[in-house]
């Protein structure tokens, strides 16, 4: 069943909770089957990484979200959480203050534009998922409006580096970019 809100569709499954605390759930398409699925393990995930990060993981995310809708990417939101979590898991600054999220956000966008066509795992279940490459070109260019929008606040340039932001994020660029 899918519930549609103004601006996005939520898909409602069955579940049935396992005695690990995990739950089956109905995956519906090709002809139907059943996966586990770790709702707990996946929010500790996200909860430790965002702590450790000093919200930053959080704030990524957030910000990908609306990059995704402005830009039509073609990425679950799962998969963007799971890359945020990964990258601030790798990245030299990744506790700094939200003066470094221009950096954040370029740096972010180098470490994915290359991950089309590798797999992700899911927290608690180790679920392969596979990153197929429909939403490479759209990283890639973000990146590249990123770099520029950094080197022109470096520059002093501020309204270019909103123009370059503005081409990433639309109108609605998140806080601190």
């Amino acid at each position: 069943m899918v519930v549609p809100f103004q601006s996005y569709k939520v898909e409602l499954v069955p579940a049935v909770k396992l005695t690990s605390g995990q739950f089956w759930i109905c995956i519906t398409k090709d002809g139907g089957s059943y996966k586990t699925f770790d709702p707990d393990a996946e929010l500790e995930k996200l909860r430790a990484s965002d702590q450790r990060s000093n919200g930053n993981t959080r704030a990524l995310i957030r910000m990908m979200k609306v990059w995704q809708a402005y830009c039509s990417v073609p990425l679950k939101s799962f998969h963007i959480e799971l890359l945020a979590v990964n990258f601030l898991g790798q990245w030299a600054n990744y506790d700094k203050s939200t003066v470094y999220y221009d950096w954040m956000v370029r740096d972010f966008f180098s470490y994915i534009k290359d991950k089309d066509w590798t797999y992700l795992y899911a927290p608690g279940t180790s679920e392969s998922m596979l990153l197929d490459g429909s939403w490479k070109s759209r990283a890639e260019s973000a990146h590249a409006r990123a770099v520029k929008a950094c080197e022109n606040e470096a520059g002093g340039y501020n309204y270019l580096a909103g123009e370059e932001w503005q081409k990433i994020f639309g109108t609605d660029i998140p806080m601190g970019v």
